[in-house]
This record gives structure tokens, C-alpha cells and sequence, in this order.
């Protein structure tokens, strides 16, 4: 009874401890860790990187940025998974999150079950484009050059999992043509055989393409949102959906995580200072030099968060078992 008892009482301190700990959230002498689970200088490090600045007012502590990365994005989210459930270390990913449970048949963690869903940050817009020598100099002229090029086209992209990869399986369903995929180790080495004339179409990030399309080292054909752009390099591009692609929809968001555990008000207070910082000017001017939105909507918000990732990944989970694409 006395050993019953005992246990009980240390429960309880440490339950105490524990929430008292969440009241103080964040510590003065403690520093926030965002973990991107790909390389420094890709598109979502540069966009965690912005992020990690605009948290530091509204936190109150340093916020740091530590790349993971691997596995389209599955070690940093397993790392992440396995942290302790404090607020300290959280992730930030992309479209991936969506993507991981039909991409790979063995994941050490549960993306519907292991995280706390924290809040969208953005929609990062993607562009379908071509070599310089694409004789084609629109949509409609690339559309026939595909259907008199059947089995011959050389579709580029940055790896299993990637944004690129993804948007070219959509692409190649959309048209009813299947193409020859050339998987690239990241983007950069992709947009360089693309210039190069070794492939003849990527569908990538507006954060990658946009210098590229304004330097005129590629041709541009379409972006994949609903909507046109107003990016300046971007705004006279149609999209694929008003060029005969009926429902063509694509975007790469990136979303906040921490492990599942996290005390609700740890949660509460890490989500309203992401409200803070997506609203602060300097983060909203980098967003829009990377052709990304800012997210406004009720995406914002936990709950809605994690119900967009869910339809998500049914989704993209059809598209990639149709695909028949799968990694170990």
C-alpha cells in the first residue's frame, strides 16, 4: 500500500512538473529547434529559415534551423517524431507529409498519429517548364508536340517524393501519356540538364523556377494553381487547368509539427505565435520574392491543419499507387 502510494506521489510531482513546465513554455534560457527535413538551401530551408526570424519576436527566444535531411523527408520527420514532446524541437515539412505513407511501405512513425498539427505557413505555386529548344512556344503547342513525341519525352525531377515528382505523375495522368522519369539527387542538378537540353520537361517550385524563367534559360508553359500568378516573371503563364487539364491543381505547402504530446497549451502558444509571424511584413515580402502565399485561411488554425493533410494524403495516395510508386 505504502509502495502504491509512493508511486502515486511521484506521478503526480512529475504530472506537475510537467504542466508547470508547459505554463512556462517558451524558457528564457531555452532555444527553439526547427528541424527541415532536407538540405540547406533548398526551397523549404529558405523557408523555415525565414520562419525561424519571424518566431523569435513573438516567442521570445532564439529560433534555429537544423537540417535532417534523407529519405524524402522521412528522417527528419522520424527525429522529430521521437523528440520529446516539449514545444523545443518541431518540424517543418512540405507536401511530403501527404506523401509518405504511400511512397514508402515501412515509416517508423505514423503521420496522422505521431505529430501535433500546429498550423499551415504557405502555398508554394509550381510552373511547368521546358528546354530552351522546345520547339513549342505554348501550351497548346506543347500539347501536340507531346502527342507526336509519345515515347520519347524525358520528364525530369528532383527524386523519389519530391515536388517535382509528384506534379510530373499528375501531369503525365492528366494527358494520358505516359513518359520516361529521370530522377535527379535535388533540383539544381535537374534545371541544369534541363538548360542543357539532356531532358525536355520539369514541373517544379516557383521558388526554383522563377529565376530560371526570368533569365530565359528555360521556356514556361503553365502554372498548376487554380489561379494565375502575379508574380511579375509568372502573371502572363495561363494555367494548366484554363489550357484543356480540366481540375489541374497542384501546390507545395509547407505546415509546423511537433511530437505528439505536446501539451495543449504549449500548442496553443506556438500556434498563435505563428499567426505573429505570418503576419509580419518582412516574412510576407521573402514569401512573394519565392512565388509562395502566404497562408490566411482557417489552414491556420490545428484542427483544420490536420484535417488538409489528411484529405491530402488520400489523394496524392491514389495518385501514387496508380503510379505504381514505391520506395523500401
Amino acid at each position: 500500500m505504502k509502495k502504491m502510494l509512493k508511486l502515486a506521489l511521484i506521478a503526480a510531482a512529475a504530472a506537475t512538473a510537467f504542466g508547470a513546465s508547459a505554463q512556462e513554455f517558451p524558457a528564457k534560457d531555452k532555444t527553439v529547434t526547427i528541424v527541415v527535413p532536407f538540405a540547406a538551401g533548398g526551397p523549404t530551408d529558405r523557408v523555415a529559415r525565414d520562419l525561424a526570424e519571424a518566431l523569435r519576436k513573438p516567442l521570445g527566444v532564439s529560433v534555429v534551423v537544423d537540417n535532417t535531411a534523407g529519405a524524402g523527408s522521412s528522417i527528419g520527420a522520424a527525429r522529430v517524431a521521437r523528440a520529446t514532446p516539449d514545444g523545443y524541437t518541431l518540424l517543418l515539412n512540405h507536401i511530403g507529409m501527404s506523401t509518405m505513407p504511400a511512397l514508402y511501405r515501412k515509416l517508423s512513425f505514423s503521420v496522422p498519429n505521431d505529430f501535433e498539427y500546429l498550423g499551415m505557413v504557405n502555398d508554394v505555386p509550381m510552373t511547368l517548364i521546358a528546354r530552351p529548344t522546345m520547339p513549342a512556344n505554348n501550351m497548346k503547342e506543347l500539347t501536340t508536340w507531346i502527342g507526336q513525341n509519345k515515347g520519347k519525352i524525358n520528364l525530369g525531377n528532383a527524386g523519389l517524393g519530391a515536388a517535382s515528382h509528384l506534379c510530373g505523375l499528375m501531369f503525365q495522368d492528366a494527358m494520358k501519356v505516359e513518359m520516361t522519369t529521370v530522377p535527379y539527387k535535388g533540383t539544381a542538378p535537374a534545371i541544369t540538364d534541363l538548360i542543357g537540353g539532356q531532358i525536355d520537361l520539369l514541373c517544379d517550385q516557383t521558388t526554383n523556377t522563377t529565376p530560371q524563367i526570368e533569365g530565359k534559360k528555360v521556356k514556361a508553359y503553365a502554372v498548376t494553381t487554380s489561379q494565375r500568378l502575379t508574380t511579375p516573371a509568372l502573371k502572363d503563364l495561363p494555367t494548366l487547368a484554363e489550357s484543356g487539364l480540366k481540375d489541374f491543381n497542384v501546390s507545395i505547402w509547407h505546415g509546423l509539427y511537433a511530437p505528439k504530446g505536446t501539451p495543449a497549451a504549449v500548442v496553443t502558444k506556438i500556434n498563435d505565435a505563428l499567426k505573429v509571424a505570418l503576419k509580419d511584413a518582412d516574412f510576407i515580402k521573402k514569401q512573394e520574392g519565392l512565388g509562395a502565399v502566404v497562408i490566411t485561411d482557417k489552414r491556420i488554425e490545428p484542427a483544420e491543419h490536420k484535417k488538409f493533410v489528411a484529405a491530402e494524403i488520400e489523394k496524392w495516395g491514389a495518385v501514387i499507387k496508380a503510379a505504381g510508386t514505391f520506395a523500401d
